[in-house]
C-alpha cells in the first residue's frame, strides 16, 4: 500500500487520502493556531490564522482547508507566516471592542470606535471572556497589539443583547469567524443564526436580523461554547469568576438518560458555569438549555431540604425514616385490600436510566405488577 507522507516544520508524518494539512499537524502534536475552524464540521478558512506556507506555491495557504498531498513540504511559523499572522491579529483587535489588550498595551492605541464601545458596555471591566479568549492568546503569543487608526471607525449600531435569559450578545467583540453559525447549522442543526448583509455591515444575524429570543433559538448554548471572544456569553455566568478562579469537575447530566458529559465550573463551592466536554461521549461537546443553563435551582431557597408529611391539611416536616415508613404503610395496605394491580407506576421517559430501572425494578419484583410506564414529556 502507497504510504502519504507530509513533511512539517521538517517532521515526515503520515496522513490518509482527504485528511487537511491542519488534521495532519493536530495529529502529530504539531501547533497551527485558528480561530475559525471547528472540529467535525466544513472548514471555511474564515479567519487566515491557520495559514502557512507550502514550499512551491507563492501564497500562503489555510491549513483547515487545503488537502494535504505526497510530499507536500509545509512550514506553519516562517517569517512570512508569522507576518501575515501578525497583519490579521492586529486588524481584528483593531476593528472591535477588544479591551482585552488593556494590561500590556498603551492607551493611545485604542481606537475612538473601542472607546465608544467600551463605554456602551455601561460597565468598566475587562471583557468578560478576558483569560479565556482565543484571540487574547494569539494577541500575547505573537505580541500583537490593535492598530492606532486615523481613519474614523463605524459608529456602534448594534446595542449589546441582554433581553433573554442565557445569553449576553455583544457585536462589537465580534470577529466574523463563523463558528457559531457553524455550530448552530451543523453541530446542533438549529438554524438559528447564519452571516448577514455584505462589506463593513457584515455581521452574525438571528433569523430576519431579530433578537435570539424573538428568532428559532432554542438555547442550547453551543454558540457560547464555541465563541473564541467575548461576543457571545453566558449571562448567568458574567462576572462570576475568572477562569482560573474556578475549578473543572466533570460530571453526567442528570436531566435525562441520555448521559451526557458536563463540566462543572466551581467557584467557592458554587456553580458558576456549565460547559460540555468536548471529547466526552456520547454528547461530544454539545449541551441542550437544560444541561447548559439549568443549573441555578439547586440554589433556590424554595428548595425542599426535608420530607413534608400532610396531617390535618397541613404540611409538616418529617425525617426520611419517617416519610419513607408512611409510604410503605399506605402501599402494603392498597396492595392488601386491593391486591397488586391496583397500584401503577408512572417514570418520567427523560428520567435517568438508573433511575427508571429501580422505579420497574420496585414494582416487578416488589409490589409484583407490571403496571409501570412512562411519559415523554420534553
Amino acid at each position: 500500500m502507497k504510504q502519504n507522507t507530509i513533511i512539517i516544520n521538517g517532521r515526515s508524518c503520515e496522513f490518509k487520502e482527504g485528511e487537511t494539512i491542519l488534521e495532519v499537524a493536530t495529529c502529530n502534536n504539531i501547533d497551527i493556531p485558528t480561530l475559525c475552524h471547528l472540529n467535525g464540521t466544513t472548514p471555511t478558512g474564515a479567519c487566515r490564522i491557520c495559514v502557512v506556507e507550502v514550499e512551491g506555491r507563492t501564497q500562503l495557504v489555510a491549513s483547515c482547508a487545503t488537502p494535504a498531498s505526497n510530499q507536500m513540504v509545509v512550514r506553519t511559523e516562517s517569517p512570512k507566516v508569522i507576518s501575515y499572522r501578525k497583519v490579521i491579529l492586529e486588524l481584528m483587535l483593531s476593528s472591535g471592542n477588544h479591551n482585552c489588550a488593556i494590561g500590556s498595551s498603551k492607551e493611545e492605541s485604542w481606537t475612538e470606535f473601542q472607546l465608544a464601545t467600551l463605554n456602551n458596555d455601561q460597565i468598566e471591566d475587562l471583557c468578560p471572556a478576558w483569560g479565556d479568549c482565543k484571540l487574547q492568546n494569539l494577541a500575547y503569543r505573537y505580541q500583537v497589539v490593535g492598530l492606532k487608526s486615523s481613519s474614523p471607525q463605524p459608529a456602534l449600531t448594534t446595542p449589546i443583547e441582554r433581553d433573554n435569559p442565557f445569553i449576553i450578545r455583544d457585536s462589537s467583540r465580534c470577529i466574523l469567524c463563523g463558528r457559531c453559525v457553524v455550530a448552530c447549522n451543523e453541530v446542533q442543526v438549529n438554524r438559528a443564526i447564519d452571516f448577514g448583509y455584505r462589506g463593513n455591515q457584515s455581521k452574525i444575524i438571528a433569523g430576519a436580523d431579530d433578537s435570539l429570543r424573538h428568532s428559532d433559538c432554542v438555547f442550547c448554548g453551543q454558540c457560547v461554547q464555541v465563541c473564541p471572544v467575548g461576543a457571545l456569553v453566558a449571562k448567568k455566568a458574567l462576572g462570576q469568576g475568572r477562569p482560573w478562579e474556578t475549578e473543572k469537575i466533570r460530571t453526567t447530566c442528570p436531566y435525562c438518560g441520555v448521559g451526557c458529559q458536563q463540566l462543572l465550573h466551581v467557584k467557592d463551592k458554587k456553580i458558576v458555569k456549565v460547559t460540555a466536554v468536548e471529547d466526552g461521549a456520547p454528547n461530544m461537546g454539545r449541551l441542550c438549555v437544560k444541561g447548559r443553563f439549568g443549573y441555578d435551582f439547586i440554589y433556590s431557597k424554595e428548595r425542599l431540604k426535608t420530607p413534608l408529611i400532610r396531617e390535618n391539611g397541613e404540611l409538616r416536616p418529617a425525617s426520611w425514616d419517617e416519610a419513607l415508613n408512611l409510604v410503605v404503610q399506605k402501599f402494603t395496605q392498597i396492595i392488601q385490600e386491593s391486591r397488586p394491580d391496583a397500584v401503577a407506576g408512572v417514570s418520567c421517559a427523560r428520567s435517568i436510566n438508573e433511575d427508571s430501572y429501580q422505579m420497574q425494578k420496585l414494582f416487578r419484583t416488589v409490589f409484583k405488577t407490571n403496571n409501570i410506564d412512562h411519559c415523554a414529556r420534553t
